[in-house]
């Protein structure tokens, strides 16, 4: 039953969207679901997932929007251009076997107009839906890249200023240290990891290969935009502007101020060096 897995749900949604989130039992049909919302919203101000058994081995999956939504749905329509791409790219990173749909709109151009945008879903698994395993690849699969493009558009910062400190000698101004934010992003990190995989982009370190599971998800996540142009911002592409990065070569790279070293010069460092 999904009843059990609360806390489950709740540690993959925070982890992927880096968002506070709240659940409840939904009995209002045949089979019982669970309903999953931000928690500073509740279920009549906000989206909220909705996941669901469906057939032998399945969820059905539904994100819409509650009664009362005007305000967070006004705040939607004024989010930036990058922070729209990067939502839309969330949405475009679930496997298109799950079979989405958003009501009455295009999956590669969509927008939030108002109460009535609808996202559905269904992922099939080859166990049981209620087990462990299928709860969390629908979680990790559908329902964060859905809800975390939500956090996107809503605008939920997920680093606070002092939690940078460590690097403000050379971030300096305020703009300047969106980069960090980018880069910390747990939604940016989910869609680094979607496009380009796990793997060090310089140094070819697979952390899961080496550690294990338990701590092998310690990948970052690099924007290529040099912070000495981010004074004249511009939206970003997923695809070609943020790359994984092992721990140590993500260091590295940030060696150079203001500009970091670019992947290939720590490719050559590596190389020159032996690594």
């Amino acid at each position: 039953m999904l009843a059990a897995k609360q806390e489950l749900i709740v540690r993959e949604l925070e982890e992927g969207t880096g968002a506070v989130i709240a659940v409840a039992i939904d009995n209002g049909g045949l089979r019982s679901g669970m309903k999953i919302w931000f928690d500073d919203l509740d279920q009549q101000h906000g989206p909220v997932a909705e996941i669901r058994p469906h057939g032998l081995k399945a969820h059905r999956v539904n994100l819409a929007f509650g009664n009362f939504s005007g305000a967070v749905i006004r705040q939607i329509r004024q989010a930036s251009a990058e922070d729209r791409q990067l939502a839309m790219a969330l949405v475009a990173s679930i496997d298109q076997a799950v079979g989405l749909s958003i009501e009455a709109q295009a999956l590669d151009d969509w927008t939030v107009n108002d109460g009535s945008f609808r996202m559905t879903a269904t992922k099939r698994h080859n166990v049981r839906p209620d087990s462990d395993e299928a709860v969390s690849e629908t979680c990790r699969e559908v329902i964060v890249p859905m809800m975390a493009a939500m956090a996107e558009l809503i605008g939920y910062d997920v680093v606070e200023e002092d939690a940078i400190c460590d690097e403000s000698a050379f971030e300096g101004a305020i703009k300047p240290s969106l980069v960090n934010r980018r880069e910390r992003n747990p939604r940016n990190r989910l869609l680094c990891i979607r496009l380009h995989g796990e793997t060090c982009a310089a140094c070819g370190l697979e952390p899961r290969r080496r550690y294990g599971d338990n701590a092998g998800g310690i990948i970052e996540v690099h924007h290529l935009e040099p912070l000495a142009s981010i004074a004249n911002p511009r939206p970003y592409d997923p695809a070609t502007d943020l790359l994984p990065l092992c721990p140590s070569c993500h260091r590295a790279a940030h060696t150079r101020r203001p500009v970091p070293w670019e992947v290939e010069d720590i490719r050559r460092m590596l190389e020159e060096h032996g690594g």
